[in-house]
């Protein structure tokens, strides 16, 4: 893999951070800053590819943003009462 060079200004106490990390890890500072800038890149595609489907189902189900609070709030008393309900029931 080609690599390139960059300057980069980073507060000293995250340096400090990435210093004791790279050498807990007994790695590079390089290495470890390029796996973290992956792993974040990585969980916002994942954001995005989940935020992309969210839009098509309300789309697909003529829902607009200002249905979605309330929707929210409809499945979450929902589900807080049938998780919260007890069965009096005598067992057979």
């Amino acid at each position: 893999m080609q690599t390139q060079t960059i300057n980069l200004s980073i507060p000293k106490p995250l340096l400090a951070m990435i210093n004791r990390q790279a050498k807990a890890e007994a790695r590079t500072k390089s290495g470890l800053i390029q796996e973290a800038v992956r792993s974040y890149l990585s969980r916002q595609n994942a954001w995005n590819e989940i935020f992309a489907y969210g839009q098509k189902q309300a789309k697909k189900l003529g829902y607009k943003p200002t249905d979605v609070e309330r929707l929210v709030d409809d499945y979450r008393r929902k589900n807080t009462l049938t998780a919260n309900c007890v069965c009096y029931c005598s067992p057979k």
